[in-house]
């Protein structure tokens, strides 16, 4: 069950790890609708819940998806382990390193990591 918890006052729609799979720029929609109605700033969704292909960038999946969120101003924060998907391409390793240099997405190990950049950015 999606829960809306608040780091360094910033309202955080966490999405359970077991749900509808986020992966096409339609799915965000729901994502961002969930998010809405739980007047949350930002979203931490789990690795688990992004589609097969979500981090294969060449399908374009993944940038679709992260414009959309910014276009609507909701924050996102991926949460768990990316190293293998990391590991098989250079091209994600860049886009990560990049994307966590700003505030509009992350790529976080775990919530302690999101508490910590949320505390650290407040």
């Amino acid at each position: 069950m999606d829960q809306l918890i608040e780091i360094a006052n910033t309202r955080v729609l966490r999405c359970a790890d077991k749900g509808a799979a986020l992966r096409t720029p339609a799915d965000a929609n729901d994502f961002l609708g969930d998010a809405w109605g739980h007047e949350a700033d930002m979203l931490a969704i789990p690795v688990a819940r992004l589609g097969p292909d979500f981090l294969n960038l060449s399908t374009r999946v993944a940038g679709e998806v992260f414009q959309k969120f910014v276009n609507y101003r909701m924050r996102c924060a991926i949460v768990g382990d990316v190293g293998q998907a990391l590991a098989e391409s250079k091209a994600l390793r860049d886009f990560v390193r990049e994307t966590n240099k700003g505030n509009a997405l992350w790529f976080v190990d775990d919530l302690d990591d999101l508490r910590r950049r949320l505390e650290a950015a407040a």
